[in-house]
């Protein structure tokens, strides 16, 4: 009877700090590609800005002020959920993870819906992003950032799942703060942004 020799493969498993941070860097890194991309946006609407300060100022005044500062109560609102939401599981406690992340899509999406009438609005008077340089450039920017809100949405709604799965601990919970991370960012990119289209005067 034949002996069978069998290979010790030497199996290297990933230290769950050094995936944690790898993974924490990865989204740092990708982040700050995102602020790029807004950055240079930013810079192309303060050059046309200076060019056509009249304009800008005038035209301005047809965007919707009110629905503009509800939607960033809303999502300054969503980010202090969020915040709370990775706390709790840092603590273990799943099932208010649970609530917060769901308050959390909840006021993405109501963020959506406001932008939604607010568009709505604007092609019912016949403003469209071809109408001027500032509705190209508010089209644009703010129509980027809607689509970084659902995004967002997106994953925490794929996270919320997969927390009533039983997923995440007080031990592993990289993806909820990374996660965290990214609605963060859409967060901030959304308080640049109000100021800047709807507060030019």
């Amino acid at each position: 009877m034949e002996e069978i020799s069998i290979e010790h493969r030497h199996v290297h498993h990933i230290d769950p700090v050094v995936g944690y941070e790898s993974a924490k860097l990865g989204m740092w890194l990708f982040l700050a590609t995102e602020l790029l991309l807004f950055g240079g946006l930013f810079a192309a609407y303060t050059i046309f800005r200076a060019k056509y300060p009249a304009l800008f100022e005038e035209q301005h005044l047809e965007l919707n002020k009110t629905l503009g500062a509800l939607n960033t109560v809303i999502l300054i609102f969503s980010s202090l959920t969020m915040a709370m939401g990775v706390t709790c599981i840092q603590r273990g406690n799943r099932k208010l993870l649970t609530i917060f992340l769901a308050i959390t899509i909840i006021c993405g999406l109501v963020f959506g819906l406001n932008k939604y009438f607010e568009y709505s609005a604007k092609f019912h008077h016949h403003i469209y992003p071809s109408t001027s340089i500032f509705f190209a450039l508010y089209f644009m920017m703010t129509g980027l950032h809607m689509l970084h809100v659902l995004a967002g949405v997106s994953t925490l709604t794929v996270l919320l799942v997969l927390n009533l799965r039983g997923k995440f601990s007080e031990t592993y919970n990289a993806p909820i703060e990374i996660g965290g991370l990214y609605w963060h960012l859409v967060d901030l990119i959304w308080i640049y942004l109000f100021p800047l289209l709807y507060l030019i005067a």
